[in-house]
């Protein structure tokens, strides 16, 4: 196996644990050397997957280990406006604690609460 092959594997395995929720394990793979900020296929880092996936505590972890709390996707969609989108309202704090921009990205999360009428920025 390669040394590409081997670090996609720990790629998608970082993906999966972000996805999860899997916080404390996934830092460990940061602490280990992996990019906090490493993005997929679509451009989804791991915060936009923890946030997009509910997941608030694994987010804050990340935040702590320096991720970029505006980094946006392949698609200009930044990690809150996907915690808007699903409502994840402990998500949405702790991004807004750490800084992100509530008017960053298309549709920005200001635009997305706008859309269905959410209250997180009222």
């Amino acid at each position: 196996m390669s040394d590409v092959e081997d670090f996609s594997e720990i790629a998608e395995a970082a993906f999966d644990l972000a996805r999860a929720g899997e916080g404390e394990r996934l830092i460990r793979y940061v602490e280990a050397g992996l990019p906090v900020d490493l993005v997929n296929g679509s451009g989804d880092s791991l915060l936009m997957l923890a946030a997009y996936h509910g997941h608030a505590e694994a987010a804050r972890l990340l935040i702590k280990a320096g991720a970029d709390v505006d980094k946006r996707n392949d698609r200009d969609q930044s990690p809150l406006a996907g915690a808007v989108f699903k409502d994840f309202g402990d998500v949405i704090t702790v991004l807004l604690e750490a800084g992100a921009d509530p008017d960053a990205g298309t549709p920005s999360a200001r635009q997305i609460a706008a859309m269905f009428d959410r209250d997180a920025f009222k």
